[in-house]
């Protein structure tokens, strides 16, 4: 800490305190060393950048090198780390381990369909509308455990899909425009 004048800032002393003594020779002897050497670090440093440039870049040594090959696992997690894609690889984790989560039975008819990163919202889907009323009663408690699990706030809500209806056929009897059966009646 210096105060503009390349000295070292002496501590002040507290009223009522005794006066804290000034520093002799050989404490100003050692700030000056400690100085020195941080100044001929940043010197050498800086030369070793300019000659590995002259070299046509970064070489490979002995030593742990950034560049170096990695182990597969190892690697994806770097990846997903400097993506920051940490929060959708949970989300998907928990995905693959549905049946553990919520149980086997639950998994039976439950299933995770997707997850909205901004929203924070799981959207699941139930083979029958029993089974989506279950699981929006059992939905505070799963948001609970997810969020556990991959961190609070992760998941925010579970958006609870009942069964979709049957697949629109098209098919030569149709007449143009129609929506279906549903036209007809209202």
């Amino acid at each position: 800490m210096t105060d503009g004048t390349d000295q070292p800032a002496l501590p002040s002393a507290a009223p009522g305190s005794p006066p804290v003594p000034e520093p002799s020779g050989v404490d100003l002897a050692r700030v000056a060393l400690r100085a020195a050497k941080e100044q001929a670090r940043a010197r050498g440093a800086a030369a070793q950048q300019k000659k590995q440039a002259r070299r046509g870049g970064l070489r490979s040594g002995a030593r742990a090198d950034g560049r170096d090959p990695l182990p597969l696992g190892a690697a994806i997690n770097r990846l997903i780390t400097e993506r920051g894609w940490e929060t959708p690889a949970a989300v998907g984790g928990v995905m693959g381990r549905w049946p553990q989560m919520v149980g086997p039975e639950v998994a039976q008819h439950c299933e995770p369909q997707r997850y909205d990163e901004d929203a924070r919202v799981l959207t699941v889907r139930c083979d029958s509308t029993a089974w989506a009323t279950q699981l929006r009663l059992l939905a505070p408690q799963l948001v609970a455990r997810l969020n556990a699990d991959l961190g609070q706030g992760t998941v925010k809500l579970i958006k609870v899909l009942g069964p979709g209806g049957p697949p629109r056929r098209y098919g030569p009897l149709r007449s143009p425009g129609s929506t279906g059966p549903g036209d007809t009646y209202g």
